[in-house]
C-alpha cells in the first residue's frame, strides 16, 4: 500500500488524537449515542425506498408529528449497506428546505425580474406554447410516405428530481407528442 505525506500527517495526527483522549480518560462513545438519540426522540421509523432511480436504496425516515426528522441510508439493505448517492442523502433537505420553491417563477421573454405565476397559468402558458410549435412543425409522413410523426423541433430532458414513476410518465408524454430528442440529466 502507497502512502504519500498527507496521508501519513492525516493517519499520525488521527492516532494521536485517539490516544490523547484515550489517556485522558474521555470515552465518547456515550456522547455519539446520546446524540443520535437526541435526533431521533419520539420518531416513528419508517423504512421507505429511495424514489431517484432504479436501485432503489432503502432509506430509514424518522417522523415525527407527521413532519420528517431526519433520512439515512438502512445499513441492514444488502444493497446499498446505508451508503447513499449524492441525490438520496440530499431527500431530506429537498423535501424540508424552506428556501425550495413552492410556486411557478417566471421571467418574461427580454425580462430581467422573476414573477411569481399561479399554477393554472403556468400550465395553460406550457400548454399554448407546446400545441402551438406542434402544430407548426409536426412532421406526419417521411420522404417514403410512411406515418412517422415526429417533432424535431422541440427538445425534452428530465430531471434528477422526480422519481422513476414521474420520469416514465414524462417520457410518455413527449413520445405522445412525437418529440424525438429525449435526454436526462440524472447522472449520479
Amino acid at each position: 500500500m502507497d502512502y504519500n505525506r498527507r496521508d501519513f500527517l492525516k493517519v499520525t495526527g488521527t492516532g494521536v488524537l485517539g490516544l490523547s483522549l484515550l489517556q485522558l480518560g474521555i470515552d465518547i462513545q456515550p456522547v455519539q449515542a446520546y446524540a443520535v438519540a437526541l435526533k431521533i426522540a419520539e420518531t416513528r421509523e419508517v423504512v421507505t425506498i429511495c424514489p431517484f432511480c432504479a436501485v432503489s436504496c432503502h432509506i430509514i425516515a424518522n417522523v415525527r408529528g407527521g413532519k420528517l426528522i431526519s433520512t439515512e441510508g438502512d445499513p441492514e439493505y444488502p444493497i446499498n449497506e446505508g451508503a447513499l448517492c449524492a441525490k438520496g442523502a440530499a431527500l431530506l433537505s429537498m423535501t424540508t428546505n424552506d428556501d425550495r420553491l413552492k410556486k411557478p417563477m417566471y421571467r418574461a421573454p427580454g425580462g430581467s425580474r422573476w414573477e411569481e405565476k399561479s399554477w393554472e397559468w403556468t400550465l395553460e402558458q406550457i400548454a399554448t406554447r407546446v400545441k402551438k410549435v406542434r402544430d407548426k412543425d409536426l412532421i406526419l409522413k417521411n420522404d417514403k410516405g410512411q406515418t412517422v410523426n415526429r417533432l424535431e423541433s422541440m427538445f425534452f430532458i428530465g430531471t434528477s428530481h422526480a422519481d422513476n414513476e414521474e420520469c416514465a410518465v414524462a417520457h410518455q408524454m413527449a413520445r405522445g407528442l412525437g418529440i424525438v430528442h429525449i435526454d436526462h440529466q440524472a447522472r449520479t
